[in-house]
């Protein structure tokens, strides 16, 4: 019994990685719009005969959202942020669906 053991731990917080300087599994959204884009493209342009420059505008727009979801509410953020940044914006603040003035806040 006058032996310690010696065990060699990891005392650092727990990791999801990093792909593409993104944490975790947040790239899956940005690949999986910017191929949605391109296949979104080349299809309006082969089947439909929509101009090309047309098409592009089109399907950037989900592209642009995700990717500002991405940057702006998820990437640095707590989880959850997006969700709580989500319902202040459309609840103000309030705990209630529903309250439309302050009286009805107050007890």
């Amino acid at each position: 019994m006058s032996e310690l053991r010696y065990t060699e731990t990891n005392a650092a917080n727990d990791s999801q990685g990093r792909v593409f300087g993104l944490d975790g599994n947040l790239y899956l959204p940005v690949l999986i719009a910017i191929v949605g884009s391109l296949a979104g493209v080349s299809l309006l342009v082969g089947l439909f005969g929509v101009s090309l420059t047309l098409a592009s505008a089109l399907l950037s727009v989900p592209l642009i959202v995700v990717v500002g979801w991405v940057t702006v509410l998820r990437r640095g953020k707590p989880p959850g942020y997006d969700r709580d940044f989500a319902e202040n914006l459309w609840g103000h603040g309030h705990f209630t669906r529903h309250a439309t003035n302050q009286e009805d806040l107050l007890p």
